[in-house]
């Protein structure tokens, strides 16, 4: 199978970080089980993030909050063992990190011991900056995430962009070098302006993923439900899809139901 890098040896975190010195963009997508995991790979992906975006795409749910951490670790070991290069980074799920650094690093344990993950995505700035570092610090590697943050959508009450004023605007670049500060090894910034995000991956030394942030970040991450065009309830101005499986797997559907209603599969070559 042809990939878009002939580099086929193992992403790391150093790789990432080398990536942004020389300037080569960033890909991750988004991949909650064995198969699809396994396809994304071997293309080529640099990162794969098991999101608790498994909560929308995968179950049904309107929010990520219903997510748990039983759940990120089934979803994150399916990964793993599909993925032989990528990056693999799993999300800590609502209510996992947060303000307990004690229990927070237990259920990062859980999390990277369970799955063989090689990182974990954690929600927030400078509020659970404590149980982050505490994480850091027991050897396990951490990529933050601000802007706007899906664990947090019912106190904000809308998924508009976030960081438009000054105020949110300055929080966010001091969150962001507290991140980097406490040895986070990136941060997705989600829909914020474009404006902002390039210049927080201009002033910090880490990489910064975007999604809705703009083309002047160091890499880029969507859903993958979303960019291959299975869901087709989501159209944000971010969002571009590269195929329409939607359509593609419906008429596969159908064209099987038809074949089985006219006694045409199986025939006699598909018999034993």
């Amino acid at each position: 199978m042809s990939t878009y890098t002939e580099d086929n040896r193992k992403v790391t975190t150093h790789r990432l970080q080398e990536m942004k010195q020389r300037g080569e963009k960033i890909s991750m997508l988004t991949a909650y089980d064995y198969s699809m995991a396994s396809i994304v790979d071997q293309a080529g992906m640099d990162v794969i993030l098991v999101g608790d975006s498994a909560s929308n795409v995968m179950a049904g749910n309107t929010t990520t909050l219903p997510m748990t951490l039983d759940q990120m670790i089934y979803h994150g070991k399916s990964v793993v063992n599909g993925v032989k290069r990528a990056l693999v980074i799993v999300d800590m799920p609502f209510g996992s990190c947060s303000g307990n650094p004690t229990l927070s690093l237990e259920a990062a344990i859980r999390v990277m011991k369970e799955t063989g993950a090689d990182a974990l995505k954690i929600e927030g700035g400078k509020e659970i900056i404590a149980d982050i570092k505490k994480i850091i610090d027991a050897g396990i590697p951490v990529m933050g995430h601000l802007g706007l943050m899906p664990q947090s959508i019912n106190k904000y009450g809308t998924y508009a962009v976030r960081a438009k004023d000054g105020a949110e605007a300055d929080k966010l670049m001091a969150d962001a070098t507290l991140l980097q500060e406490v040895g986070c090894f990136g941060i997705v910034l989600e829909k914020i302006p474009a404006t902002l995000a390039e210049q927080v991956a201009k002033e910090l030394a880490i990489p910064m993923i975007g999604i809705g942030a703009g083309g002047g970040v160091d890499g880029q991450v969507l859903v993958i439900h979303d960019m291959l065009g299975i869901n087709k309830d989501f159209s944000p101005k971010f969002l571009r899809r590269y195929a329409d499986l939607h359509t593609m797997m419906s008429q596969a559907v159908q064209s099987y139901i038809k074949d089985v209603k006219e006694s045409d599969f199986p025939n006699e070559k598909e018999s034993y």
